[in-house]
C-alpha cells in the first residue's frame, strides 16, 4: 500500500478529477474515512462535511443502518443484470418511491447516475410523441441556468454561450431557453413565465417537453425561485400538450424542506428524476419516475419498448441502501432538522448581505447560499475552508451550504462561521 505521500503523487500525476486538467491539477487531498458529518483526512485532521459530498448524505456518511442493508445484501447478491430479471431490493424500492413521489407517478426506471435518469427522461419525452406518429415533437424547452447533467443530451438542455457547457455548443443539438424566474421564494412576478408562454405559442408543435429543477437551481448558481411559477408552468403545458419533466435530482428526499421541491406548488410532472439523496449518498443510484399515461402510450406504440438498459440498472446493493434509506426518513424527525437548519442558515449567514462584495444571500431548507460580485478562485477558497476544518467548495460566484439533515447546532455553526471569515477575509 502506497504511503501518503506517494498516493498523492501518484494520484497528481495520473488520475483524473472532475472538472480538472491534468498539467495543472486542482487542488487535491486525500481522504481515509467518513463517518456522521465528517470526514478523516491522511494526516489525522477532521472536516465538518458543509456540501454533503455534492448533495447526497441526507443522512450523513456511513450511517450504519444503510451500511448494514448494503453489507447484507453483498453477501447473497451484489448484482445480477436487470434484463430479464427481478429482485427483492428493486421492487421494494419502487413500493417506497411510489408512495412518496407525486400522485401522478406510476413507473419507475433505474439508472447509474443522475445525468443519466435526465437522459432516460428525454427518451421518454421523445417516445411517447413518437409512439403516436409526432415526431417532429423533438425539442426540449429549459429555463436560464439550467444544469441536468454532463452527458450530452443533458448539456444540450443548457449548452449555450456562457455556460459551463460552452465549448461543446457546436456540437448540441439546439433546443430552446426560456427567461429564468426571478429570484425569491415569494416573490413570483406575472411577467415571469410569459416567455415561456411566447415560445410555447410559437413552437408547440416542436417543444415534447419542458424540463427544469424545481424551486431550486442548483449548479446554475443556487437560484431560488417561487412554487407559484410551478404552478403557472404545469397550466401552460396542459394548454399545449407539451410534457413536464422535474429534475429533483438536487431537490429531492427534503433538501428544500419538503420531500420533493414539486410539493411546494401541489403538483404532479409527467416526469421525475431523482438521485444523489436517493441512497443516502452511500452509492451511485438514480431513477425516472412517469405516469401511467407515459408508459402505456410508449408500449403502445412502435418500438414497443423504451430503448434504455444500463449495464448495471437497479443494482441489488444500490437498491438495498436505498431501501434503508427511505425507510430513514420515516424514523426521525428530518422535517424538524432541516427547518432548524434553515434557521440557523438565515441568522448566520444574512449579516454577509451587508458585505460590500456580497450580492446575495439565498436560504431555503437545507441550502444556503452566498453569491458573490465577483467570481473566486474556488480552490484558494477551498483550501482556506480546510485549515479551519470544513469542507466547503464554492463554485463561480457562489459559497453555499448543504450540509447533512444530522448535522449539530455547534457542527453548523462551524461552517457558518468559516463561510463568514473567508468571505470577510479576516
Amino acid at each position: 500500500m502506497m504511503n501518503a505521500a506517494d498516493l498523492t503523487k501518484f494520484d497528481r500525476e495520473h488520475v483524473w478529477h472532475p472538472y480538472s486538467g491534468t498539467v495543472n491539477p486542482r487542488y487535491c487531498i486525500e481522504a481515509v474515512s467518513a463517518e456522521g458529518v465528517e470526514i478523516t483526512l491522511a494526516d489525522g485532521r477532521k472536516l465538518i462535511d458543509g456540501i454533503s459530498s455534492w448533495w447526497t448524505m441526507a443522512h450523513g456518511h456511513r450511517h450504519p443502518k444503510i451500511v448494514e442493508a448494503m453489507k447484507r445484501q453483498l453477501e447473497v447478491m451484489p448484482h445480477v443484470m436487470f434484463g430479464g430479471f427481478t429482485h427483492a431490493p428493486a421492487v421494494e424500492l419502487t413500493e417506497k418511491l411510489l408512495k412518496l413521489a407525486p400522485e401522478k407517478m406510476h413507473w419507475v426506471f433505474y439508472s447509474d447516475s443522475g445525468s443519466v435518469a435526465v437522459e432516460v427522461a428525454m427518451k421518454m419525452a421523445l417516445q411517447y410523441f413518437y409512439a403516436q406518429g409526432k415526431r417532429e415533437k423533438c425539442k426540449f424547452l429549459s429555463v436560464e441556468h439550467t444544469y441536468h447533467g454532463d452527458t450530452f443530451g443533458t448539456m444540450a438542455l443548457g449548452g449555450g454561450a456562457g455556460s459551463m457547457h460552452e465549448y461543446f455548443s457546436y456540437l448540441l443539438t439546439p433546443h430552446f431557453t426560456a427567461k429564468a424566474p426571478s429570484l425569491g421564494f415569494d416573490n413570483f412576478q406575472p411577467g415571469d413565465i410569459e416567455d415561456m408562454r411566447r415560445i410555447m405559442e410559437q413552437h408547440s408543435g416542436e417543444i415534447a417537453a419542458v424540463i427544469l429543477e424545481p424551486v431550486l437551481q442548483g449548479a446554475g448558481g443556487m437560484r431560488i425561485y417561487s412554487p407559484e411559477y410551478l404552478r403557472q408552468l404545469k397550466k401552460l403545458c396542459e394548454e399545449f400538450g407539451i410534457l413536464l419533466i422535474l429534475d429533483e435530482i438536487a431537490t429531492g428526499f427534503g433538501r428544500t424542506g419538503e420531500m420533493f421541491a414539486a410539493d411546494y406548488a401541489g403538483i404532479s410532472p409527467d416526469i421525475m428524476c431523482v438521485g444523489k439523496g436517493l441512497t443516502g449518498g452511500h452509492i451511485t443510484l438514480a431513477a425516472t419516475l412517469a405516469a401511467d399515461e407515459i408508459g402505456r402510450v410508449i408500449s403502445g406504440g412502435d418500438p414497443g419498448a423504451l430503448m434504455h438498459g444500463p449495464t448495471f440498472m437497479a443494482n441489488p446493493v444500490a437498491c438495498a441502501a436505498a431501501n434503508a434509506s427511505m425507510e430513514l426518513f420515516g424514523e426521525y424527525d428530518w422535517r424538524s432538522n432541516v427547518k432548524a437548519i434553515e434557521k440557523q442558515l438565515r441568522c448566520e449567514l444574512e449579516p454577509l448581505r451587508k458585505e460590500a462584495g456580497v450580492a446575495d444571500v439565498r436560504v431555503l431548507g437545507a441550502v444556503g447560499a452566498v453569491e458573490l460580485k465577483n467570481a473566486v478562485n474556488a480552490d484558494e477558497y477551498t483550501r482556506k475552508f480546510v485549515e479551519l476544518g470544513c469542507w466547503v467548495r464554492p463554485f463561480g460566484k457562489v459559497v453555499y451550504l448543504m450540509p447533512p439533515f444530522v448535522i449539530t447546532e455547534s457542527q453548523l455553526g462551524k461552517l457558518t462561521w468559516a463561510v463568514n471569515k473567508v468571505i470577510r477575509g479576516n
